[in-house]
């Protein structure tokens, strides 16, 4: 039979392999997974060696299978079998070895008696300061704890909490799910985050999201947030607050252009989703849409909007106000008041760093809040 027969077969089972998945039917998605795998298996075998990327596609595929049925012997048999074929195209060979870290890393994991789930999230930092394998200390540092914010928030989300604007995530919320961050090979620069498994698998009694599906939301809420704000975010995130602040979050991990040109966000295990692209194009396709999200009001008599560029020195949101540091003939320090609409995980990552402060300037000199942004 031809390559697009096994194929064929491939995907129904898988679908419904997570189908089941979902439905909490573990070892009859796992024996599901296993048969995708063995059907893309066939597939390959019937692949000649002048349609390289089909070859490179469906080994991706038959391993990622493999993983998912939870075979790591054989998944990583596949793939060291087809990373030592010369004709496989270098996208295949980077995303086999990214699978066959993963599986280290969880079996590792698995000795040490921490559980992860089944699947993480591969953040790529590209161009601009970034070199194959090294970035900058203090943007990556920045970065990993977006990332982290953006996690707990869609965890919260999920749980049908309130929307938090000051302070850590809840205390029970941070004893029941702890991301990792995990090596990952070097592309430009990449790091993967993982979600450690709680012993109570439901987030709370009678929900009908489990634990493995908090990656799964997490990507779905970053790529309708790029992609698509007013529509798939809005039917994703009815509630105006959170979809703001997701919104805010997606903003703060796309690049303006001066450190990096890009950052993609994927998964890892599940090859047939779109990779997610932040460029500064987004940075500013998010602004936009911020604007039109916030009432507009008119500006008071004699009063003026301004950027303050300078280094964000202090923030006290409880008080209403934060304090940047500016370079005007001389170090400036000026407080903005009316901070109130900021919210922490926004403006946490951005201390002793470079930002932009949107402004009003009133009659008085007062410095009223109405945007933060970083400056990489």
């Amino acid at each position: 039979m031809s390559w697009s027969v096994h194929h064929g077969e491939s995907e129904k089972l898988a679908n419904l392999a997570e189908v089941a998945f979902r439905a909490g039917r573990n070892d009859e998605a796992g024996d599901l997974y296993k048969r995708a795998a063995d059907a893309e298996l066939r597939a390959l075998d019937s692949i000649g060696e002048e349609k390289p990327r089909t070859l490179g596609i469906t080994a991706v595929s038959a391993t990622s299978l493999f993983y998912k049925a939870r075979a790591f012997q054989l998944a990583q048999a596949t793939a060291y079998r087809y990373l030592s074929n010369p004709a496989l195209p270098v996208f295949a060979v980077e995303q086999l070895r990214g699978l066959v870290q993963t599986m280290w890393a969880e079996e590792t994991a698995r000795v040490s008696g921490v559980e992860f789930t089944r699947d993480d999230v591969l953040v790529s930092v590209k161009g601009g300061e970034i070199v194959y394998g090294g970035a900058p200390l203090d943007l990556i540092l920045t970065k990993v704890e977006e990332v982290r914010a953006m996690f707990y928030r869609t965890i919260e989300f999920i749980m049908n909490r309130p929307l938090r604007r000051r302070g850590a995530p809840p205390l029970d919320i941070q004893d029941l799910f702890r991301p990792w961050l995990f090596q990952a090979p070097p592309s430009s620069y990449q790091f993967a985050v993982r979600v450690q498994k709680p012993k109570q698998m439901e987030l709370f009694p009678g929900s009908e999201i489990s634990v493995e599906e908090v990656t799964s939301k997490f990507l779905e809420i970053v790529e309708s947030s790029v992609t698509d704000p007013d529509g798939a975010l809005q039917r994703l995130v009815p509630d105006v607050e959170y979809r703001t602040t997701f919104i805010k979050l997606a903003r703060n991990l796309a690049p303006t252009g001066k450190s990096f040109s890009s950052l993609e966000i994927r998964s890892r295990a599940r090859t047939d989703k779109e990779t997610i692209l932040l460029e500064p194009v987004a940075r500013k396709l998010l602004s936009d849409v911020l604007k039109k999200l916030k009432p507009s009001t008119p500006l008071p008599p004699e009063a003026r909007e301004e950027k303050l560029v300078g280094v964000l020195r202090a923030v006290h949101l409880d008080e209403d106000w934060l304090e940047v540091t500016v370079q005007d003939d001389g170090e400036k320090h000026i407080r903005v008041e009316k901070a109130g609409d900021a919210i922490d995980d926004v403006v946490g990552p951005m201390v002793n760093r470079r930002v932009t402060v949107e402004v009003t300037v009133t009659k008085s000199g007062k410095y009223h809040y109405r945007d933060i942004q970083s400056v990489e």
